[in-house]
């Protein structure tokens, strides 16, 4: 374990190792029952003062990460309801690393028999026949695919359908002003290892996208994030934090926001680009999937309305056509573009060109257009289905967003429940979802989740949901029986 304090930042000690740890328990990177190293060796490891280290163990016991056991040492959860596994050390084969939480990993990787934490497209919803058509054609006509490398800015025929592509988005680029990238993960990291550092600020979204959070973390930067209302980030709230500080990259997700499905308006998304300007610093506009409607179109996207290059466009296609090939794109002004290009250059040197030449007859034909509409309306049978079993199962006190768009849905519980509570009920309903504190990089609220409806098949969606609804009911009606009050709905 490595923790890395940023000594001149504002945000205190305390804080900071609060949430390196907190991330690491949460990833699961600390088994439950692991013993931590004491006040004495984090004070040492650290070198801060023993108020400090028990001040963040505050905080850790206070959102019941921790529990602290007289004459034995502190332990991850409750250490008498688990196996207590070997305390961490520094051994010569635990090395040192600077991972945080990779909580999105973490939590979509249970082996359940319904998965509503990974945000994806159940299969038979793709164009798995179109492109297995596509790779079969490739490999009778153009064999020699399989022993090129393709350019490290990715395929220029592809680049080229994408250009065309974006104008029907009303984003007018060129094939030079394109990078294609193994997704949109990699792209969010791109920006990161390109512009960010130690000690730069990064604002986002109160909640975000879970795996971003990660990456800039892991960058040294630090993130401060702006709550939402039903018009998104609230700029009001950015524009008083920059009086402070001066951020060097915003992160959003402006359409179908991740996780919570709210839409940005027009309004705002003028004001955020507005505000980049004047304080001359980077938007990164991710959009894993605004062509995911079920209402109306979202507003255009910030992107098209820039005129002064602060605004990094990615897309990613995984989600909406095939995750086995892996691509995505990053849209951005070409003296920012090159600095992205060495980016991907030390990272991978490049897409593996099979896979992009796989996708490209469905951009060339123009067959993504009547394929995304198809998707939509399945996807949109599926949420109106999430819905209305919501609304006959859940019990009470609980609520949630209805998505306009995008995969997911947002629920929140009473204030005094904690999703990761209800996780462990919910696998012994053998499912499992995303507890909504991964998505949060600062104060933590417990008490919401996320399910995919989008990765399921309506019969699993019925069984799942009804499942979920009464996993919640138990959890919350043994939560106020623990506490000594009546239930929490």
């Amino acid at each position: 374990m490595r923790i890395e304090l940023n000594r001149s930042s504002q945000v205190p000690l305390a804080r900071q190792i609060y949430r390196a740890l907190s991330d690491r328990i949460l990833s699961g990177y600390f088994a439950k029952g692991t013993r931590l190293p004491s006040v004495r060796q984090l004070t040492r490891m650290l070198q801060v003062s023993p108020v400090t280290v028990s001040h963040a163990l505050d905080l850790l016991e206070a959102d019941k990460l921790i529990t602290r056991v007289q004459g034995k040492g502190t332990f991850v959860y409750e250490a008498g309801e688990v196996e207590v596994k070997k305390e961490v050390s520094n051994s010569p084969l635990q090395f040192p690393d600077y991972l945080h939480r990779s909580q999105a990993k973490h939590y979509s990787e249970k082996p359940v028999a319904i998965n509503f934490s990974l945000s994806a497209v159940a299969a038979d919803l793709l164009p798995t026949r179109e492109l297995a058509e596509s790779l079969r054609h490739l490999a009778q006509y153009y064999p020699e695919v399989l022993a090129q490398y393709g350019e490290i800015q990715g395929d220029l025929e592809l680049r080229q359908a994408l250009s065309s592509y974006l104008m029907n988005e009303q984003i007018a680029v060129s094939p030079q002003e394109i990078l294609v990238t193994n997704g949109s993960q990699q792209g969010i990291d791109l920006v990161a290892r390109s512009f960010i550092g130690p000690g730069d600020v990064v604002v986002t979204e109160e909640p975000t996208y879970a795996a971003a959070i990660d990456v800039f973390r892991s960058r040294g930067a630090t993130i401060l994030s702006v709550p939402m209302d039903e018009e998104g980030m609230r700029i009001d709230r950015l524009t008083a934090l920059t009086d402070e500080v001066t951020p060097k990259l915003i992160y959003t997700v402006p359409s179908f926001q991740s996780p919570t499905g709210k839409v940005m308006s027009l309004r705002r998304r003028k004001q955020l680009l507005g505000l980049a300007e004047d304080l001359n610093c980077l938007v990164l506009e991710d959009d894993p999937w605004s062509e995911i409607y079920y209402d109306e179109t979202p507003p255009p996207h910030i992107k098209s309305m820039d005129h002064s290059g602060h605004v990094i466009y990615l897309k990613g296609l995984s989600k909406m056509l095939s995750p086995g090939c892996r691509i995505g794109f990053l849209i951005a002004s070409v003296s920012i573009l090159n600095r992205l290009i060495t980016a991907k250059t030390n990272a991978d040197l490049g897409n593996p060109l099979l896979n992009q030449k796989v996708i490209l007859p469905i951009f060339q034909s123009r067959q993504i257009t009547p394929l995304l509409k198809q998707l939509r309306a399945a996807l949109k049978q599926r949420r109106d289905l999430a819905i209305k079993l919501l609304k006959q199962h859940a019990p009470q006190g609980v609520r949630w967003i209805i998505p306009r768009g995008g995969f997911n849905l947002w629920l929140t519980l009473p204030p005094q429940a904690n999703t990761i509570e209800l996780l462990d009920e919910a696998e012994r309903h053998h499912l499992t979802f995303l507890p909504g504190s991964a998505c949060y990089p600062n104060e933590v609220e417990w008490n919401h989740l996320r399910i995919s409806f989008s990765q399921v098949s309506e019969e699993q969606l019925r069984t799942g949901l009804v499942e979920l609804c009464s996993a919640i009911a138990s959890y919350l009606a043994a939560a106020g029986s623990r506490k000594g009050t009546t239930p929490l709905f």
